[in-house]
């Protein structure tokens, strides 16, 4: 083994996929009549406070959730703490109209942490759906294809997305521990992990904040202050190389990537599941990694695959190194993530 590696990581959320397969108990929670009372009643409370016809963020405070809010304090432990990842069941989105589907997913979501914007518009509701788009073009974003959309974390501590309709195929969700790949190439392969403990260029694809570079470099895998976090996306690594000034990827960099991806589309480290229609998936960036395969839409458009997507800050969680700044603007606790970008 070589030295200068950080140790193997022995924590929750360094698992194998296969192992929650049988579990399912633990990480799949069904909403009670109770809980999905107490959301509809904040939700019809909050839309009575703000008549407006654009979605708004609901706070906290404007959000109370008496009987739900400490199972979700639960939840938020964890998925920063714990295996990194939750479902929750049972929401009836075909009762409500988008709005109050997105109002409830929101006002949740409040609860977990504070959300952040998703694009240059500074949304901070994301639709994740197929816009007829291709990811060759290198200003679009995989979420607005049908398309496989390989292992990737998103820049905010948590990922939270709502189903609202499903594919007619495909389009399931996948997940990954990244530490157990950390794991994994440290027995493997060392020398090969070492040049993903190096920054590495990677695309914003078009959406450059202000005085910034069009890519963004840092490593792959980042050990700090105790804690391993992935930061991850390989379509747009590779095609950071578009621009001349990006460090060039070596060739044994592509086979470091090459492996990672290997290890990651494993049957033996990930586990998929299903999105049904209401359900609320929360998944931790900082130590998995998640996926979507290519799926085939419904012809009819009030039919075609549609989630919403929250960016969350989380309070009380984990240390960043400072060079995650460059991505989430900050590194402050409960207060980074996002895309920020001015317009013109």
């Amino acid at each position: 083994m070589e030295t200068g590696l950080p140790p193997k990581q022995t924590n929750a959320s360094a698992w194998y996929g296969p192992d929650w397969m049988a579990r399912e108990n633990e990480w799949l929670t069904y909403l009670s009549p109770d809980e999905i009372a107490e959301l509809e009643a904040a939700a019809e409370g909050w839309m009575s406070g703000h008549k407006t016809d654009t979605l708004e963020t609901p706070v906290v405070q404007d959000f109370p959730l008496p009987k739900l809010a400490p199972k979700l304090l639960e939840l938020r432990q964890e998925l920063i703490q714990g295996r990194g990842f939750a479902l929750l069941r049972g929401l009836p989105v075909a009762n409500y109209t988008e709005q109050e589907s997105a109002i409830i997913f929101c006002g949740l979501g409040s609860h977990l942490g504070l959300a952040r914007p998703q694009n240059a518009r500074g949304d901070l509701l994301g639709h994740v759906r197929d816009m007829g788009m291709s990811s060759q073009d290198p200003n679009v974003r995989v979420y607005q294809t049908n398309e496989r959309q390989t292992f990737h974390t998103d820049s905010s501590d948590v990922v939270g997305l709502l189903c609202l309709n499903t594919a007619k195929t495909g389009g399931l969700s996948l997940l990954v521990s990244s530490s157990t790949i950390f794991n994994e190439m440290r027995e493997r392969r060392p020398d090969l992990l070492h040049l993903l403990l190096g920054a590495i260029a990677t695309d914003r694809r078009g959406e450059i904040p202000s005085g910034m570079l069009p890519y963004y470099l840092i490593p792959v895998l980042n050990y700090f202050e105790g804690n391993l976090t992935t930061i991850y996306q390989r379509q747009y690594i590779d095609s950071a190389q578009r621009f001349p000034d990006a460090p060039r990827l070596t060739s044994e960099h592509i086979e470091a990537l090459n492996l990672f991806d290997e290890l990651a589309n494993s049957p033996e480290l990930h586990f998929s599941m299903k999105l049904e229609k209401g359900d609320m998936q929360f998944v931790y960036n900082h130590s998995l990694l998640h996926d979507r395969t290519h799926f085939e839409d419904w012809p009819d458009p009030k039919q075609k695959r549609h989630l919403l997507r929250l960016w969350l800050s989380i309070p009380g969680d984990r240390p960043l190194p400072e060079v995650f700044a460059s991505k989430f603007g900050t590194v402050e606790i409960g207060n980074r993530g996002g895309i920020f970008v001015k317009q013109a």
